[in-house]
């Protein structure tokens, strides 16, 4: 059976090293995107140069009736979905809670978790014989991100509840849930936060001294996609550095 992925928000950082880390493993890849179509259309000529399929598709994935066209499309290009990774989110510039509005605090939690289940809710239709789902949360879920995103923080202490509700809810159909939490990795993510060079900042706190890199995380979804790991669901991975 051929495997297919949707990488939500995968024209840069984490989700682009994923798709192109799953490209190299022979699945076709759906690169979902929101603005660069250029950004997305690289990804998807560097993993068709390995041979795999690979489509661009722009979607909101916060947006219930994009998430239904994205799957529709998937579906008539590259076949039912087999595999999931839950990656689109954002972070908005560094604030203290008493500072956020409900229009900030709704923004984040709308693109970090409402998207989630939408596109989990979608592709469980469509896994008959089974499935693998890996959500993205982070480091922050457990560390609280206090005096910088809390809001953000709190976002991916839902996709951690998510993720322990979801693999229990589907594994008697034989879809695995599983959840990776990255911290500090190079990507273009702190500079939407206000902070391009935050690892740098706090690089000292972090037990390995380092900040980790898109193709770590990327390699650690790619083995809770895998068959390798077919009896394990509802587990988490943290990549941050011992933090």
């Amino acid at each position: 059976m051929q495997r297919v992925v949707l990488v939500t928000g995968s024209s840069r950082g984490i989700g682009a090293a994923t798709a192109i880390q799953l490209g190299k493993q022979g699945y076709s890849v759906c690169v979902n995107y929101v603005s660069s179509a250029i950004a997305a259309n690289r990804v998807v000529t560097i993993i068709q140069s390995f041979g795999s399929k690979a489509i661009a598709i722009k979607a909101d994935v916060s947006n219930e009736n994009e998430v239904v066209q994205l799957f529709k499309k998937i579906d008539n290009s590259l076949g039912p979905l087999t595999h999931l990774v839950n990656n689109a989110g954002i972070l908005l510039p560094q604030m203290l809670v008493s500072e956020m509005t409900a229009e900030r605090i709704n923004k984040v939690l709308t693109t970090n978790v409402t998207s989630y289940f939408l596109c989990s809710r979608e592709a469980i239709k469509r896994m008959k014989k089974g499935g693998s789902f890996v959500n993205v949360s982070s480091a922050a879920s457990r560390l609280g991100s206090p005096s910088e995103y809390v809001d953000y923080a709190a976002s991916k202490g839902a996709i951690d509840t998510l993720t322990t509700g979801l693999s229990l809810e589907v594994a008697s159909q034989n879809i695995r849930v599983n959840c990776v939490r990255p911290g500090f990795i190079y990507t273009g993510m702190h500079a939407d936060g206000g902070e391009p060079d935050r690892i740098e900042r706090v690089e000292t706190s972090i037990p390995l001294q380092r900040g980790g890199k898109p193709e770590e995380v990327a390699a650690a979804i790619a083995w809770l996609l895998s068959d390798e790991a077919s009896y394990v669901t509802g587990t988490f991975v943290d990549l941050a550095g011992g933090k």
